[in-house]
Formats: structure tokens, sequence, C-alpha cells
């Protein structure tokens, strides 16, 4: 396990004893609980993202239709 250090106020330190709490494995959960959150926001902006780019664009034709266009064009209408 990898250690890490962190400086506090010597005021909370002391707040910290008269409260029994196995801080170590607190700090450890709320760490995990953050990194949780901040992937649910990537999430969460990757569906928006996808979402914005799924919009049908104004004024042209699907991308199905440009390509069918253009296979007829070149193969004739023999390709369906």
């Amino acid at each position: 396990m990898a250690i890490i250090t962190v400086r506090i106020p010597e005021e909370l330190k002391k707040k910290m004893r008269e409260i029994d709490i196995n801080w170590s494995e607190y700090i450890r959960s709320a760490i995990e609980k953050r990194i949780e959150e901040e992937k649910r926001k990537n999430i969460a902006k990757a569906v928006l993202l996808n979402e914005k780019l799924r919009k049908k664009s104004k004024g042209e034709p699907p991308a199905e239709e440009i390509i069918r266009t253009f296979r007829e064009s070149r193969y004739g209408d023999s390709g369906n």
C-alpha cells in the first residue's frame, strides 16, 4: 500500500484526537468516493457530448443518403 502525507494545522490535529475514528480509513473512503464522483461526471459529460454530436445537422441530408447517392452514381442502381 502506498503512503501519502497530509499537512494539517495543529489545532485540527487536536480536534481529530478527540474523536475516535480511524482517520486513515476515513480518508481512503473519502478519496474513493471522490474518484467515483469524478468518473460519473466524466461519463455524464461524454453522454452530453455524444447527444450533441448525434443531433442531425440542419440543411444537410443524412450520411446514409449521401453514401447511397454516391454509390448509385458510381455503380448504378444495381448495387441494391
